[in-house]
């Protein structure tokens, strides 16, 4: 469960290995390289900037409030749970300690 997994290598072949040509190469013909055809560029749109109207303006303080509103009490919950969870965990100790003490003074 905790062992790295790791990719597989790689499954190319091996390159074959370089035969000697005994023959004599065929000649060069040159050719002449087709036209490059290029397409035509699409023209630059325009976008009207982005204007708020005071009602829209209005909306959006106003779900951006509700947002900090709902991620501070998510934070502050979680942070008591975190305080909670302290205090009963040392409660635990103090308790545990005690019968420890009385279970040694009895001896």
């Amino acid at each position: 469960m905790f062992t790295p997994k790791y990719p597989t290598p790689d499954t190319a072949p091996a390159p074959a290995p370089a035969t000697p040509q005994t023959t004599a190469p065929a000649p060069v013909v040159p050719t002449v390289p087709a036209p490059v055809q290029v397409a035509p560029a699409a023209p630059a749109t325009v976008r009207p900037a982005v204007q708020l109207t005071p009602g829209s303006a209005l909306a959006l303080a106003a779900g951006g409030g509700a947002v900090v509103l709902v991620v501070g009490a998510v934070l502050v919950s979680m942070l008591l749970a975190v305080a909670i969870t302290a205090v009963s965990v040392a409660l635990c100790a103090v308790v545990l300690k005690s019968l420890l003490k009385d279970l040694n003074n009895q001896r």
